[in-house]
């Protein structure tokens, strides 16, 4: 393995406090004030896990939000609450950094490891990735908008190969998704590890942590 590529959302920042927390704060100052963020919470994750697919576009987000709001209010949130709350979730002040990726980056980076993300996100990602202080660990980042083909599309994983000039098979994938990650590396030639931070018992191609990668790749040579 001559690189690393990570999945952004689960696996380098999660939404702080959580995505509820977000959405109730937002709604506070278009007057929509005392929603529960656990409420919003599964809201938010029951209309996901009703979603056939998703392209992360503008619109497609807008239903979403309206879904997880849908019989909170008597009147659905309007076009300024989305996009006040659009331009809150760029903001680095609405994620956190997990403990885990700024010792595992410094650590590939320093034995002279390619870095890369692979991710299923919008125009907000590479601003943000600079904002949280991120952005510059990485060779190539590859984005699901700019390519147009989201993970687990073999497509998207052939442009983090082509840009960090190297064959599938010298590169590794790491992300909290089976399918999006695990599944969708491998069948792209990838090698391919699931990150399960809450998991009580692992498989041989899951971590706990992300600073696992220094003692579970012994064949990440200095280069």
């Amino acid at each position: 393995m001559q690189a690393v590529t990570f999945d952004v959302g689960g696996t380098l920042i999660e939404p702080w406090p959580s995505v509820g927390h977000v959405y109730a704060e937002v709604a506070a100052w278009h007057g929509l004030r005392n929603l529960s963020p656990g409420v919003l919470n599964r809201q938010f994750a029951a209309a996901w896990r009703a979603l056939k697919e998703f392209n992360h576009t503008r619109l497609e987000w807008a239903g979403l939000v309206q879904a997880t709001f849908q019989g909170l209010a008597a009147t659905p949130p309007g076009p300024a609450f989305f996009a006040d709350l659009y331009v809150r979730f760029g903001e680095p002040g609405a994620w956190r950094v997990f403990d885990d990726v700024v010792p595992t980056l410094e650590t590939l980076a320093c034995r002279g490891v390619k870095l890369g993300v692979i991710s299923n996100w919008d125009e907000r990602l590479r601003p943000l990735l600079r904002r949280l202080k991120l952005y510059d660990y990485f060779e190539a980042i590859v984005v699901s908008h700019e390519v147009g083909f989201p993970k687990p599309s073999p497509v998207i994983f052939e442009h983090a190969a082509e840009k960090l000039a190297l064959p599938p098979e010298a590169i590794l994938h790491i992300g909290d998704s089976p399918e999006m990650d695990a599944q969708g590396a491998r069948a792209a030639g990838f090698g391919a590890l699931e990150l399960r931070r809450d998991a009580e018992a692992l498989s041989s191609h899951q971590v706990k942590s992300l600073l696992d990668l220094e003692t579970m790749l012994p064949a990440l040579a200095h280069t």
